[in-house]
């Protein structure tokens, strides 16, 4: 079997999320795609929106997307899980023969701080997601993202447009009860 891992925060998921899924889909000769939202990102100290919530957002995100399947394995572990211990989980219990590990441009830099990276590199296949002009290595497989958004912007001002339209109106629901909660506790 084979497989593409898009493991990240979600927080929020945006449209550039929901077009690497798209483009692997399309461009990767894979069975499925399993997309991981993280506990907590080993390399952050806290989330925003609670690990639970950002499940619901990515699994209503993924309805339309046969092969796309929402795993839960990193959030049920309640700590940061690197992602060495994530494919290994998966290629075990899916028996999987080629794995693509689908990572944004943003991530290369820091590549070599990730747990066992050289045993990750040899399990799977890094697929890199442009980001910005962030230069790509020619030996990395890379897939085209035209949206130029990060889940950090969206955190400090969340915008609609750039929110899949099937998870939009729930995403700014959130944030704007959750500013609404944070901004009553700062005035007391």
């Amino acid at each position: 079997m084979k497989a593409a891992i898009f493991g990240g925060s979600f927080d929020p998921p945006h449209k550039g999320h929901e077009e690497i899924i798209k483009k692997v889909l399309q461009n990767l000769d894979i069975d499925v795609l399993f997309v991981v939202p993280t506990y907590l990102n080993p390399f952050k100290k806290k989330y925003f929106a609670a690990p639970k919530v950002r499940y619901k957002w990515v699994k209503k995100l993924l309805l339309p997307y046969k092969k796309a399947k929402v795993i839960d394995y990193e959030l049920r572990r309640h700590r940061p899980v690197a992602t060495i211990e994530t494919v290994r989980y998966l290629k075990n219990k899916y028996k999987l023969d080629k794995i693509y590990l689908i990572i944004g441009a943003d991530n290369l830099t820091s590549l070599h701080k990730w747990k066992h990276y050289d045993r990750l590199r040899k399990t799977a296949e890094f697929v890199v997601a442009t980001r910005g002009e962030v230069e790509i290595p020619k030996k990395m497989k890379k897939l085209d993202i035209s949206v130029d958004i990060s889940s950090t912007t969206l955190r400090k001002k969340p915008v609609k447009a750039y929110l899949p339209k099937r998870i939009a109106n729930d995403i700014m629901r959130y944030y704007r009860q959750h500013q609404h909660h944070n901004k009553e506790q700062n005035e007391s």
